[in-house]
């Protein structure tokens, strides 16, 4: 093969194209690497919209871009639309590598080794208490190999080529770094993910494998519209397909198809036995994928912003992603105000009755965006925001947007769970200053217990509990606690390992698929178990989650 001793940003612009094409591709493979087996907003798709974040942004730049504006492109996309854990690591990648090619005007091996570098180093500041045998270990060691290069090559080929070989090992070895991967027998999704990426890039300048690097642009949504019989009146676009893994009756998915009509119009779905293929016009698409999340998992998830203008009639619903709009002001600025996300109607009432100013639909099921969290924050006409992620996942993508936002201060509480959440605004003093109520919230999520029963979408062990498709799992703070297949039994199997002499309450917030008289059957049942603790019910209303409880 002929040697090439640089990249042009042409080049670099299409192998990071072929990169995210590459990762979209796999993503299904990449979800499934996850250890809990529950049917979530997964890695492989946290990922997939991130890159495309960036890789809608880069291919904006045309054929020809400078590599200055090329670099703003991969970074500013890939923060703006990082998703989970997974995706906000890759795009601190991507600013880490953009922060040294920006000045180049093209990529020799020694450019590429220093990229890699800080690469790896940006991510590993981003994370509070980095873990090894994820995507940060695969980064690094990628990066270590890409220094060793130096002295053995100025072939960008052969450079490229021994990084893809050394993150696929590494990668590989990823089971002996995690003991939970091992007993699940899967490596690192993130890593996983990372990996194809590179390799699709690698791919593509070697021409081992052809893509097609055509990213939806805005002119490609105007001749669609055009061709439409009506004017679109609503927000967004979207398409995703259902892969049903619950037990569904047909009025169920009956139910769910004629919610499917009344939240949006053009709505076309390609039906299968077990999955259904969804294209629409929606204001909530938030919503709308926390819906379909109560019948399975959602894959291959596509969400744009339509050009045409809203109807003034069709607002935004509170609850949804937000739009790109400017902030509407609805009351005299104050001095402090809250964005939390959650999933569920009952869960978002709650939170708006104890002072939250916007909610985003969103959470275990669907991880907000970076950018979601920012046009949720422009809502809110105060001068200090803070943000409930209530979610482990969502954490580092609202720190991320305190970094981005300018005119507001930015405050995250860390609530990993709804609970969590509800507590923090619960404890929340408004003659005490930002800092003080930033104190007080953060000692006061401490005292709360969570656990969440949902169900298994395939087979796997873990913390040596053997689980079966549609078992039921009781999930803690601290990990699995119970497996079974009675919900009674899983629920108190939990409650028996969190409530300890100082416990005083169980609060109960019930799924939407759970009936109320199911809901008040188990408050009873954990009343009479529990004399001495005050034992509350809620209806959540969130998917995918049968029961999510606290005790403190």
């Amino acid at each position: 093969m002929e040697e090439i001793k640089s990249i042009n940003a042409e080049q670099l612009s299409c192998m990071f194209i072929a990169g995210a094409k590459a990762l979209e591709e796999q993503k299904d493979k990449i979800n499934e690497l996850n250890v809990f087996p529950v049917p979530d907003g997964d890695t492989g798709t946290n990922m997939t919209m991130t890159i495309m974040s960036a890789a809608k942004a880069v291919a904006d730049l045309g054929n020809t871009p400078e590599m200055k504006d090329l670099a703003k492109a991969m970074s500013s996309g890939s923060l703006r639309g990082a998703r989970g854990n997974s995706g906000v690591i890759l795009s601190q990648l991507f600013r880490g590598f953009t922060k040294v090619i920006k000045v180049e005007s093209e990529l020799t091996v020694p450019v590429l080794a220093e990229a890699c570098d800080r690469a790896a180093e940006t991510a590993y500041k981003a994370v509070m208490k980095p873990k090894e045998g994820t995507i940060l270990t695969v980064a690094r060691r990628a990066a270590d190999k890409a220094l060793e290069m130096l002295n053995e090559t100025d072939d960008v080929l052969v450079f490229i080529k021994a990084v893809v070989d050394e993150a696929d090992a590494v990668l590989q070895q990823t089971p002996e770094m995690l003991p939970v991967l091992k007993q699940a027998g899967v490596v690192d999704s993130g890593g996983a993910g990372l990996l194809e990426v590179i390799r699709g890039g690698y791919d593509y300048i070697t021409g081992a494998k052809t893509f097609d690097l055509t990213i939806s642009s805005a002119s490609q949504e105007e001749a669609e519209e055009e061709e439409a019989p009506k004017k679109n009146s609503y927000a967004y676009s979207m398409s995703f397909r259902l892969n049903i893994t619950k037990p569904a009756t047909d009025k169920r998915r009956q139910d769910y198809m004629n919610y499917l009509v009344a939240v949006g119009d053009q709505v076309k779905n390609e039906m299968k036995s077990d999955s259904i293929s969804t294209s629409m016009n929606t204001n909530a698409p938030g919503e709308v994928l926390t819906k379909a999340c109560g019948l399975g998992t959602v894959y291959d998830i596509v969400i744009n912003t339509n050009v045409a203008e809203k109807r003034e009639d069709a607002p935004l619903e509170e609850s949804a992603p937000v739009s790109e709009e400017a902030p509407v002001e609805t009351s005299e600025r104050k001095a402090m105000g809250f964005v939390t996300v959650c999933a569920g109607d009952g869960l978002a009432e709650i939170f708006r009755g104890i002072g939250a100013d916007y909610v985003i639909s969103g959470g275990q099921t669907m991880n907000p965006s970076t950018d979601d969290i920012l046009n949720a924050v422009e809502k809110v006409n105060a001068d200090t925001v803070f943000i409930l992620p209530n979610n482990k996942n969502i954490i580092l993508a609202a720190n991320q947007a305190v970094h981005i936002c300018e005119d507001k201060k930015l405050i995250v509480i860390p609530t990993k769970s709804v609970p969590q959440g509800i507590t923090a605004l619960i404890n929340f003093i408004p003659d005490q200053s930002a800092e003080e109520n930033a104190e007080h919230m953060n000692e006061e999520i401490l005292n709360v217990k969570t656990g969440e029963i949902t169900f298994a979408v395939r087979d796997t062990v873990i913390d040596d509990h053997e689980i079966h498709i549609n078992d039921l799992m009781g999930i803690g703070d601290s990990g699995l606690l119970s497996v079974g297949t009675n919900i009674e039994n899983v629920f108190l199997e939990m409650l028996e390992k969190m409530v300890d002499e100082e416990s005083a309450l169980v609060s109960i917030y019930a799924g939407e698929d759970t009936s109320d008289e199911d809901a008040d059957k188990m408050a009873e049942v954990i009343r009479s178990k529990y004399p001495d603790l005050e034992v509350e019910l809620e209806k959540g209303g969130q998917p995918v989650y049968y029961y999510v409880f606290s005790v403190e």
